[in-house]
């Protein structure tokens, strides 16, 4: 043994020894002296400690079961406490609470063999229990900053409650939406996409995964789930591999250069293989071609559905597959654990890939430091309650539902609202519901602790407002009888606000529309409502976009708000009041009605682009070819004018495609208000069919009445580049076109050229 040993491997050194000499080997737990941070000293503890580990030890720490409170009754519970015991389980899925977690890790750490400690994995989507709005809300803010804010408030409560691991953020394009999981990333487009998956990132794993406040981050799901075929979760995505590199892939790359220290495959297959028995992009491409190093989960029994896709016989042979695609940690169903032994023994399955696979699981251990201290997320109960539901935890929450609404109709400024309106209608199914704040996917969220909109206006408006309160149908079903009350109400009323949309549980995973519509009665109600000539308000409330073209000339104003959180109440009063201008903007297409699904705006011409007048052109003979509201859109209480766009150098070199774009902002309305002002761009010329223009670029521009700002973009090889014929990444000589302007349909334009020299 060399002198420089380092310290913390000299217990490993000698456990070999003496097992070498036939001496019985202690079970003392195992603990680093050195930095987290300290790739070599990581190297040299993982190699020491898979020494040590025997083959069932080595399968256990690739098990994931189900949460500890999916298991019911003292029998189960003790049944895997001893699984810990021995060795049996790596981490568990949906387990929180400091002395809970706390009492896992002790039993892990002080009463199995080599003290391995345990990871809690939670989904920590958009909030632990201070419920942030909804993902595809936070994008609708076109705000990095405030999302990664989100996403540290999100990992400063789940680790003062024990977690260790979350499985966010959902990093899937998604361009159709009738997938109910729509409203757990980021919307349609790759490049707002791709920002805001390192925001997550870098939000939940923080500056130093080692501090005792950062969770491991997880982007999902791996790959081109959001392409499942007629927007049916879990179904096929029959994609070219042009789309796949071009659409799907751009956010995971952004993820993992982020650093993201997880990932997880989809359900979906692509090209005949399941991503659970994927190869070619898990090893070859993820960890070969991107270099990343990081632990690869499961989803839940993803690996044993590799029998239903029709590619395993059997159970064995599904965890073979998978283990040799490289899916490290196997969620629920065991196959690692019970499955797998035989086939190593026999040598069905080498016993390389079983090692590469636990040392990317100890090596996520090490990283957050809990070698060094296994207990460091749950020793401080006082902490799980300081840090839960803190005051600056709900204003940021405040604060980004504010960002995330999206102003999408406002004839004749109805809104903002007089603070000394008279009468105030309040009308339909969600005015009042708590779980319409939260969404889904909410953590450990409870109802009680979100502000509806009723409950925040009853303490805002002042004595001199009376609200008349009615909910006039259900959020589902064919019940009208609630229709009269409301259209008296409205009667009544100086104004009439209207909460409509969907209940959480008809979004997020499994729950999958057919129609966009408003559910059930409720787009008749509006109307009903709307007839009595009053000013009309629609609050949708909603985790994918609903096509409201029925509402358009009916109703004054129609703002989007998503699922807006746990401060989503007070939130929304704030904005329609006027105390704080809306500002955000669509992340998503808002299709005239599901017929035209899918529709973005990155779309390509064809040789035939829709022409008014030409019968032989891509459109519908019943139906205009564009969309409601285009992707970009979103309104405020003012107006902002544009400039042309001016490009810096009319001919760009090849060998140094940069390019800087300005474009000159003003606010021509009569109040201070806050602008994204967008970067689109086209190759116009190329040897591949291009998008018609793609988002390159925004930023939040807050501007006082009458004031201008000259925004400016630098544009570099990765906004220019394509793939080629041969899937090369390469720029081409050619013209390029710049269009800015406040949505992807309203811009000016712009022309440069890019030279060989």
């Amino acid at each position: 043994m060399s002198l420089s040993t380092p310290r913390f491997l000299l217990p490993l050194f000698t456990a070999a020894l003496v097992a070498a000499l036939g001496m019985p080997v202690a079970a003392a737990p195992v603990r680093p002296h050195t930095s987290a941070g300290d790739a070599e000293a990581e190297r040299a503890f993982v190699d020491a400690l898979l020494a040590r580990m025997t083959l069932a030890e080595k399968l256990g720490q690739l098990n994931q079961p189900p949460g500890v409170g999916n298991n019911t009754g003292p029998a189960a519970m003790a049944g895997s406490e001893e699984q810990v015991r021995q060795g049996q389980i790596g981490s568990w899925l949906g387990t929180q609470g400091a002395e809970l977690t706390c009492r896992l890790q002790k039993i892990a750490v002080e009463e199995s063999r080599l003290g391995i400690p345990l990871l809690f994995a939670y989904d920590v989507i958009h909030g632990m229990r201070t419920v942030f709005p909804v993902p595809l809300g936070e994008a609708s803010s076109f705000d990095p900053e405030e999302v990664r804010n989100a996403a540290r408030v999100a990992a400063v409560e789940a680790t003062a409650h024990g977690v260790h691991w979350t499985y966010a953020p959902m990093v899937d394009i998604a361009r159709d939406p009738r997938w109910g999981r729509i409203v757990e990333g980021s919307g349609e487009d790759p490049y707002l996409g791709s920002v805001l998956a390192a925001a997550r990132v870098r939000g939940f794993q923080g500056d130093d995964l080692a501090a005792p406040d950062t969770l491991l981050a997880t982007a999902k799901h791996f790959v081109a789930y959001g392409a499942a075929e007629g927007g049916r979760d879990y179904d096929v995505a029959d994609i070219s591999e042009r789309t796949l590199h071009e659409v799907y892939l751009p956010p995971f790359k952004a993820a993992v250069d982020a650093g993201a220290q997880s990932v997880m495959a989809s359900f979906n297959e692509i090209g005949g293989i399941p991503m659970h028995a994927h190869r070619g992009l898990i090893q070859d491409l993820l960890r070969g071609q991107w270099g990343w190093d990081g632990l690869l989960v499961s989803d839940y029994t993803g690996v044993m559905e590799l029998m239903p896709h029709g590619i395993a016989a059997d159970r064995e042979e599904a965890g073979r597959r998978g283990l040799h695609a490289g899916v490290d940690v196997d969620m629920v169903s065991a196959i690692y654990l019970n499955d797998l032994p035989a086939a190593v023994e026999a040598g069905r399955v080498p016993m390389s890939e079983v090692d590469a696979a636990v040392r990317r699981v100890l090596n996520a251990k090490y990283r957050l430091g809990l070698f060094e201290d296994p207990y460091r997320y749950c020793r401080d109960a006082g902490r799980e309650q300081a840090l839960t539901l803190a005051p600056e935890h709900r204003a940021a929450a405040r604060r980004m539902a504010q960002k995330s609404m999206v102003l999408l109709e406002n004839d004749g400024a109805v809104l903002p609202l007089s603070k000394d309106i008279g009468t105030l209608a309040v009308i339909g199914p969600l005015a009042d519901e708590p779980w319409a704040m939260l969404g889904n996917w909410v953590g450990i969220g409870r109802p009680e602790d979100a502000v509806t909109p009723l409950a925040a206006l009853r303490e805002r408006i002042g004595p001199r407002t009376r609200l008349l309160v009615a909910k006039g149908a259900q959020v589902d079903g064919d019940d009208t009888s609630g229709f009269e009350e409301a259209v008296r109400a409205a009667r009544q009323a100086d104004a009439v606000l209207m909460f409509l949309g969907e209940h959480p549980e008809m979004s997020a995973e499994a729950n999958n529309r057919t129609s966009l519509d408003l559910p059930g009665v409720q787009e008749q109600l509006a109307l009903a409502v709307a007839a009595t000539g009053k000013p009309v308000v629609v609050v949708l409330l909603n985790g994918r976009p609903l096509s409201t073209g029925a509402l358009q000339g009916k109703v004054a104003s129609i703002l989007e708000a998503w699922f807006p959180g746990v401060e989503g109440g007070n939130a929304l009063v704030d904005v329609l009041f006027g105390d704080v201008a809306p500002s955000g903007k669509l992340p998503v297409t808002v299709p005239r009605n599901v017929g035209q699904v899918p529709i973005y705006h990155a779309r390509r011409n064809t040789g035939r682009p829709p022409e008014k007048d030409n019968k032989f052109t891509s459109k519908y003979i019943d139906v205009h070819w564009s969309p409601l509201y285009p992707f970009g859109h979103g309104l405020g209480y003012t107006t902002f004018e544009y400039g042309e766009p001016t490009v810096e150098r009319a001919r760009v070199p090849l060998d140094d495609p940069r390019q800087v774009v300005r474009v000159r902002v003003t606010n021509t309305g009569p109040r201070a208000g806050t602008e994204v002002v967008q970067l689109y761009l086209r190759d116009d010329v190329a040897s591949v069919t291009r998008p018609v223009r793609e988002l390159r670029g925004f930023q939040r521009v807050e501007l006082q009445p009458g004031e201008s700002r000259e925004v400016e973009f630098t544009l570099g090889f990765e906004d220019l580049a394509l793939y080629d014929a041969r899937m090369r990444r390469v720029v081409e000589p050619g013209t390029f076109t710049v269009f800015a302007g406040g949505s992807s349909a309203a811009v000016q334009s712009a022309r440069f050229e890019v030279v060989a020299r």
